[in-house]
């Protein structure tokens, strides 16, 4: 969360509630929903390591809000997250583990556990369709959020698909 807040601040100063604002219309309903109380956390975080600076802004009518705006640091350090690639390898699935080890337990069937994710990754799959269909046609963020989230489910499925074979030839 902290960089992506820092993400948003790249563009100007905001408030916490107006980045969540930002942030739920920018990844739409496909998007856990951030909490504002995590934002305001994170947001202290940030500030107390010099990435970003606060400042009390008085409302007449409302109580005083704090505007948040990006140091030379937090710069840096949103630079340097853009540098990064994504190493997200998923050889610690845990579903692999348990699929591997069911044999060992005796606690469970492997074929069954295949079984139970494709159901669970079918079920994902059709709210993911529904998110789709429900989502303004306009965000096309969030559209690709889901996408990529769909495309990920099917070679989930595919490699399940593969782990069922596999296991059938061994019988």
């Amino acid at each position: 969360m902290r960089l992506h807040l820092l993400a948003l601040l790249a563009r100007g100063p905001a408030h916490g509630y107006e980045l969540k604002q930002d942030l739920e219309q920018l990844l739409g309903s496909a998007y856990p929903q951030p909490n504002v109380g995590q934002i305001y956390v994170t947001l202290g975080r940030l500030e107390k390591t010099g990435l970003i600076e606060g400042e009390d802004i008085e409302q007449s009518s409302r109580p005083n809000k704090k505007v948040y705006h990006l140091t030379d640091a937090g710069r840096d350090e949103l630079r340097a997250w853009y540098e990064e690639t994504a190493d997200e390898p998923r050889v610690r699935d845990e579903f692999f583990m348990k699929l591997a080890l069911a044999p060992q337990t005796g606690l469970a069937d492997q074929i069954s556990l295949i079984n139970k994710q494709r159901r669970q990754y079918l079920n994902t799959m059709r709210q993911l369709s529904k998110l789709a269909a429900a989502e303004d046609r306009d965000n096309r963020v969030a559209h690709l959020l889901i996408e990529g989230a769909m495309l990920h489910l099917q070679a989930d499925l595919d490699w399940l698909e593969r782990c069922q074979e596999e296991l059938e030839e061994l019988e």
